[in-house]
């Protein structure tokens, strides 16, 4: 072993083409021999680079569709041979193998095969076996051996090269090791996650989560934590998949509280705008158009409201923009954004304006995971909706067409706030909500305050919460919760049911006067 080792002999065999033709020409340049397969060989071919296939290298035919190519002595063999070793060298010598110095290996598009929806039979064939055998072998033998796995190294490989006479170092081939081991981790992850998927395995017997580095950032919940954002390669709309058409970078905060956001606005068909601090609502509301719902949502909780997180489910719009940019507000997301909006927030230098593309579907399925002591625990994604034939109305009053609206509403928006959640609605609004604490009389008291602080601050007669409906994400475990809402003036209320005392409550909203009904179905949020 030497450090710089010399790069005499690359193997390059890439599906992803990117860089290529370049890359490849600054190697000839450098007077490196290369090795190639299939198409890569044909692109440098086409392009005028000297190039052997590695089927005349082995003096071994491509055979079986391609499946066997590079899995051959004298390519594994030149990959791990130990530089330095009298016996390996002997052994290479004897069998006429000789060494390769550098492999540039990216894999069958495995992952995007599966994200475009092909057949099974098209998705086995794209799992690479050749391409993962030679990239752990070349990064076992990093002592000597180079390995590239993605076209951003090209850069990096060229750079060390010019500057040391064609050579790499040690500590280079080491962080490209360990670049290509966890690429051949993920590659195997995807793998067997669709395997599990396919077989309809919810929680298979080992599971392996991966992710590919999109962002670095600068701390993470408070300064003193380091963070970054990875990506899973799932593209559901939202925060990672979303342009930043301008603004500071985004930090950790930012990230989980414009996902909460996106991810509660999607939850409806109409207009609809979600605003949010420290990963609850302070106010959501739909609308005939965006900016109307936009200014409900605010008088939910204007205090609040500033510093936090806008999420929109339609094309912002001029008049919107001009309306949020009265408030000093964090980031605002939405599908799109039109020259007016992007216009209304040019001198808002430090506002983050996002655009997706798309909206999450509520509905899709997928995994929630929380690391604890030891493990993790893994989750189906909440995507439970209640429609309006599964309530069951358990009073003598039933509600109103408006309060039943108002109550679904209600029950969708309670599922995106931390538990205990009570949540009061009027007319496709939030008038007041109460998040995380630890008795639900509490939230139902809190959200009731907030509403009153906001119809004081707003000069109103009265709070919001007189003829509104209510919202528990769980149970009420005594009547105190629902007397509470009925004191702040709620008119109806939807709730799981379920507790021992449903009797009591029941009877205690029957004699205010209140309709109920019960979903079946809880929201806990921890």
């Amino acid at each position: 072993m030497s450090d710089p080792s010399p790069i005499r002999r690359a193997l390059i065999s890439v599906s992803d083409k990117t860089g290529l033709l370049d890359f490849a020409r600054f190697l000839e340049g450098r007077g490196v021999e290369i090795l190639s397969t299939g198409g890569s060989a044909k692109a440098m071919r086409d392009a005028g680079i000297t190039v052997t296939e590695v089927a005349d290298h082995t003096g071994f035919p491509e055979m079986l569709d391609g499946r066997v190519k590079t899995l051959h002595p004298k390519v594994h063999g030149g990959l791990l041979g130990i530089r330095g070793n009298a016996e390996h060298e002997a052994a290479m010598a004897e069998h006429g193998i000789a060494p390769i110095d550098l492999l540039v290996v990216n894999l069958y598009p495995f992952e995007a095969t599966v994200a475009k929806g092909a057949g099974y039979d098209e998705c086995v064939e794209n799992i690479d076996i050749g391409g993962p055998a030679m990239i752990r072998a070349a990064s076992k033998n990093h002592a000597a051996v180079a390995v590239v796995v993605d076209v951003e190294d090209y850069a990096v490989i060229r750079a060390e090269m010019e500057a040391n006479g064609g050579a790499t170092t040690l500590a280079l081939r080491k962080r490209l090791a360990a670049t290509a081991y966890a690429r051949t981790g993920a590659y195997d992850a995807a793998i067997s996650q669709w395997f599990a998927r396919e077989l309809g395995d919810t929680f298979p017997r080992r599971v392996v989560v991966a992710g590919e580095l999109k962002q670095s950032l600068r701390y993470g919940e408070n300064p003193h934590q380091r963070a970054a954002f990875y990506v899973n390669g799932q593209h559901r709309p939202g925060v990672a998949t979303a342009r930043q058409l301008q603004g500071k970078e985004l930090s950790y905060n930012n990230l989980n509280d414009t996902d909460a956001a996106y991810e509660l606005v999607a939850e409806f068909d109409q207009p609809a705008v979600a605003i949010i601090k420290h990963a609850n609502p302070c106010g959501v509301a739909v609308g005939t158009d965006i900016v109307t719902a936009y200014k409900a949502a605010l008088a939910t909780d204007p205090v609040s409201a500033f510093g936090g997180i806008v999420a929109i489910n339609r094309k912002l719009d001029g008049a919107t923009a001009e309306e949020i940019a009265k408030l000093f507000t964090e980031v605002v997301i939405a599908p799109d954004a039109d020259e007016a909006a992007v216009a209304a927030f040019a001198a808002k230098k430090n506002l983050r304006l996002l655009v997706t593309g798309g909206m999450p579907d509520p509905n899709e399925p997928g995994m929630t995971l929380r690391p604890v002591a030891g493990g993790y625990l893994f989750q189906t994604k909440d995507n439970g909706r209640v429609s309006l034939q599964e309530l069951k109305v358990v009073t003598k009053r039933a509600p109103t067409e408006q309060e039943m609206r108002d109550l679904l509403f209600a029950f969708r928006v309670c599922k995106h706030v931390k538990s205990n959640a009570i949540i009061y609605v009027k007319n496709g609004t939030t008038v007041g909500i109460g998040a995380g604490q630890m008795s639900r009389v509490d939230s139902s008291r809190i959200a009731a305050w907030k509403s009153q602080e906001a119809a004081t601050a707003a000069g109103l007669a009265q709070p919001a919460t007189i003829g509104s409906v209510v919202a528990s994400d769980a149970f009420f475990p005594f009547a105190d919760g629902l007397l509470a809402a009925a004191a702040a003036g709620a008119t109806a209320v939807i709730q799981p049911g379920g507790s021992m005392r449903d009797a009591e409550v029941i009877a205690a909203a029957d004699e205010k006067g209140l309709a109920m009904v019960f979903t079946g179905m809880r929201h806990f949020r921890h």
